[in-house]
Parts: C-alpha cells; structure tokens; sequence
C-alpha cells in the first residue's frame, strides 16, 4: 500500500502560482510513476501531469504546458506540481497518484491522495 496526501492547494488570483505537494508513505516510493489528476465541480477527473519513477520524463496534458512542472525528490518521498500563470478554467480539486507504470489514464495509477483544492479567481 501507498498512502499520498496532497497540501499546497488554496485560492489565488489568475496569474497567481501555487505549488502542490504531494507526501507518500508505505511501499517504496521511487518505484512509482506519478501523477497529478483534477477534476472541476460536474466534470470527470482528467489527467494533467505525470512523471517516471526517475523524473527523467514528464508528460503534461495540452492546457498546462509551459504553465505546469511536475518534478519529484525521492529522498523526500515527494511529487510537487509547480503550477504558474493561473487561469480560472485551472479551478479544480487536485489529485495526486501512484503507479507501476506511467500513463494518462485514471486506471493506471493503483493509489491515490484525497485532494487539494485549488481556486483561481479572475
């Protein structure tokens, strides 16, 4: 088991940055891909950022490119999503997750954090 939890979120004004943590505990954290996932009130969760077990890749959906990075320090047993120049379609509740491989899908991640809420106000 995997347990993560998400801190960093809050409410910031468009143009504004936040940076989101995500602590995980329980198996060995460096052999997880990990992702960043959000999902906006009536909306399906939907993939933003994901990066390999060595932070060598990253991959990022197309509405966050060059505003969103995704890293991880593994001594830290930490993913953080550094997310700059805010818009409000960014407003979502933010999750992070875990998996044997990397992937954009929701069902390649086996364990996942209870989420942060970000608000961006315009």
């Amino acid at each position: 088991q995997v347990q993560l939890v998400e801190s960093g979120g809050g409410l910031v004004q468009a143009g504004g940055s936040l940076r989101l943590s995500c602590a995980a505990s329980g198996r060995t954290f460096s052999n997880y891909a990990m992702g960043w996932f959000r999902q906006a009130p009536g909306k399906e969760r939907e993939f933003v950022a994901a990066i390999t077990w060595s932070g060598v890749r990253t991959y990022y959906t197309d509405s966050v490119k060059d505003r969103f990075i995704i890293s991880r320090d593994n001594a830290k047993n930490t993913v953080y999503l550094q997310m700059n120049s805010l818009k409000s379609e960014d407003t979502a509740v933010y999750y992070c997750a875990a998996g044997d491989s990397i992937g954009w899908g929701r069902s390649t991640y086996n364990y996942w954090g209870q989420g942060t809420q970000v608000t961006v106000s315009s």
